[in-house]
């Protein structure tokens, strides 16, 4: 069985009509992702079924947190995550894998396992930058004190581009005669 079939959902004996699943993604979820971005979160996510004679439609809300770590300050932080998102499943003896939006199965299948799927709507809802927010002053979170080393190892490389050599000095001058 496995961890994964927690996250699977039965369609096979389901009624056409609407029908909905709660699912929770944390810790345990994350560790089972190679290479994940995220380690550590907590997200509710609500799967409504639409079943239909000649397709489902899955609607996804997923709501919560995941830990990231900080390109400025390199410190972890909570990212508030909120998406939404649907999925078309359509039944078909030949699976076809270039399509983004529709989940193709074979009719004879019962069930949907939606951990890979869930996992995928958790990563796009990560933003691009992760950067602590900002606090209810208006200030960021960041470590000052990373902040700070960063800050002087950034500083004296930049003033040693800002000096020149004297020699390219005189020698600019001639060439402004000219």
């Amino acid at each position: 069985m496995g961890w994964k079939s927690k996250y699977d959902v039965e369609f096979k004996g389901l009624k056409e009509s609407l029908h909905e699943f709660n699912f929770e993604a944390n810790k345990k979820f994350f560790e089972h992702f190679e290479q994940s971005l995220v380690s550590n979160g907590n997200i509710a996510i609500k799967v409504k079924l639409e079943k239909r004679s000649a397709f489902l439609k899955l609607h996804f809300k997923l709501k919560g947190w995941v830990e990231l770590t900080c390109d400025r300050c390199l410190g972890n932080y909570q990212q508030k995550i909120k998406h939404k998102a649907e999925m078309l499943v359509k039944f078909s003896e030949t699976i076809h894998e270039d399509d983004i939006d529709v989940m193709w199965i074979l009719p004879e299948e019962h069930q949907l396992n939606l951990a890979q799927l869930i996992y995928e709507l958790i990563m796009l809802s990560i933003p691009l930058k992760h950067i602590h927010p900002t606090n209810k002053n208006g200030f960021s979170e960041c470590d000052n004190e990373m902040i700070e080393k960063l800050n002087n190892h950034i500083n004296p490389d930049l003033e040693a581009k800002n000096e020149t050599d004297p020699r390219w000095d005189e020698l600019k001058k001639l060439r402004n005669n000219n």
